[in-house]
């Protein structure tokens, strides 16, 4: 059974950093597009980043020039770098991995900040 586990959250200062990873296990074979989204309480989730098989990204214009995604296909891994956090950045950050069939979701991995 596929599963998706992440880490890498936690509580973070005004201008800090955090890298997120997100590890599919369970033989969840190619994997297509890795994507992070996040959801603020209160709020619908939404897209973060994205990053397909082939290496190409987008962003949401909320997070350029702050965050990058990366992967690592040997691992089944992706990465999310988040730099100059600020408060609204506070979520519930998600991964979503997609292969040939379907999508999977991890669990989400928590983001606040600490005053």
């Amino acid at each position: 059974q596929v599963q998706l586990v992440e880490s890498g959250g936690g509580l973070v200062q005004p201008g800090g950093s955090l890298r997120l990873s997100c590890a599919a296990s369970g033989g969840i074979g190619t994997i297509d597009t890795m994507t992070w989204y996040r959801q603020a309480p209160g709020k619908q989730r939404e897209l973060v980043a994205r990053i397909t098989n082939a290496g190409s990204t987008n962003y949401a214009d909320s997070v350029k020039g702050r965050f990058t995604i990366s992967r690592d296909n040997a691992r089944n891994t992706v990465y999310l770098q988040m730099n100059s956090l600020k408060p609204e950045d506070t979520a519930v950050y998600y991964c979503k991995m997609t292969n040939s069939r379907r999508d999977y979701w991890g669990q989400g991995t928590q983001v606040t900040f600490s005053s």
